[in-house]
């Protein structure tokens, strides 16, 4: 079964198949930057198998708090926010869960990693029950 996903507008659309290898937020001062909130939810699957079905998303890139190159996918019409391929994670796309579709962007209600827990907002404690807590990439 395949997980979809696309913009607000409908010009982009992607799928993938199967569950996400990990669920992760990303409380770095980049996804709060590109968002507009407090973290990026990130369903984090296999790049190979993820695909986009319609549309040609516009990229943006970004150097991470690792150094490395972030590519932040998003629709040129509406500016929604789609993916991400991070440099430092070669083999897989971090698929921003409010893009999918079918009331997905909840994560199943799982939450595997939480990053940049020193860059998150004084307002908020850990968001996921269980999930690690990880004060950057890789620490």
């Amino acid at each position: 079964m395949a997980t979809k996903g696309s913009c607000a507008c409908g010009d982009i659309e992607f799928q993938f198949p199967g569950e996400p290898a990990a669920t992760a937020l990303c409380h770095c001062t980049d996804c709060q930057k590109w968002t507009g909130g407090a973290f990026t939810s990130n369903a984090v699957v296999p790049r190979a198998s993820f695909r986009v079905t319609k549309g040609t998303p516009k990229a943006w890139d970004a150097v991470g708090g690792s150094g490395k190159l972030n590519r932040h996918f998003f629709c040129g019409r509406c500016g929604s926010g789609l993916y991400t391929e991070l440099e430092v994670m070669p083999e897989q796309t971090c698929v921003k869960a409010g893009a999918l579709d079918g009331g997905a962007a909840g994560l199943g209600g799982r939450v595997d990693v939480e990053f940049y827990t020193k860059d998150r907002v004084a307002y908020l404690g850990p968001c996921g029950e269980g999930a690690r807590q990880e004060p950057a990439f890789g620490s």
